[in-house]
């Protein structure tokens, strides 16, 4: 299984699922926010761009590629509204490089990290799947752009994918020996910690209005154990 994006924080965590599974591992991460360090030494890792065809073929030649796992993305809406075409060519021009490898390869099978910011601002609550998907920031456009991409190449190359539209995640693993790490920690959960370490002066909460016992707002979050383990999953039916 080819990991990309695997020294990120899902990627890091989902490698080491696979690795303790008895999967054999390849990792591929440009380091621009992923650390080494998180990536589990039994994978092998080749640090690189998916956007760089010629290191991507160079990758799949020395590996037996059976399945992609891909979080090699930008992924902070906030960052996306500045910068939109940042994104568009990080993640939406790197997934057409990748698909373009991946079919030279004959490689059939992709789980893609999607994101629920492709369904905008939902009509209901639970998201159903079949809901509209109409993105109200570049994060969320590149992504679902990613997934149109995706499906057009499942009926031109029958490349098969599953794409999983989750939010907030959140934890570690049990150890500590692997967690969240960003510069600057843009998510909630560690910035609270980093408040309860004393590390911040200050929490700021955004929003007065919702309907809420107090006003402020309500989230749910996933565990980045039980997302990993989705991921492979999802690469499990696709073998299927």
């Amino acid at each position: 299984v080819l990991v990309l994006g695997g020294a990120g924080y899902i990627g890091s965590h989902t490698v080491d699922q696979l690795i303790q599974r008895g999967t054999d591992v390849a990792v591929v991460d440009n380091l621009v926010t992923g650390h080494q360090a998180a990536v589990n030494p039994q994978a092998r890792f080749y640090q690189g761009d998916i956007r760089d065809k010629a290191f991507m073929r160079s990758v799949f030649q020395q590996e037996k590629v059976s399945g992609v796992i891909h979080f090699a993305a930008f992924s902070i809406v906030p960052e996306s509204m500045q910068a939109p075409l940042k994104y568009f060519d990080n993640n939406t021009y790197g997934m057409t490089a990748l698909l373009e490898v991946m079919n030279e390869f004959d490689v059939k099978h992709i789980v893609f990290s999607s994101t629920a910011a492709t369904y905008g601002e939902p009509q209901s609550i639970p998201i159903k799947e079949s809901d509209p998907q109409v993105p109200t920031n570049p994060y969320g456009e590149s992504k679902l752009m990613m997934e149109t991409m995706m499906k057009w190449a499942d009926k031109a190359y029958d490349i098969k994918f599953v794409a999983l539209r989750y939010f907030n995640v959140a934890g570690a693993k049990p150890d500590g020996s692997i967690g969240e790490d960003h510069h600057p920690e843009t998510h909630l959960l560690p910035i609270v910690l980093q408040v309860a370490a004393g590390k911040r002066d200050q929490l700021s909460i955004f929003g007065d209005d919702y309907e809420t016992p107090d006003g402020t707002n309500v989230r749910d979050y996933v565990h980045v154990l039980d997302l990993a383990d989705a991921h492979i999953l999802a690469l499990g039916y696709l073998e299927a």
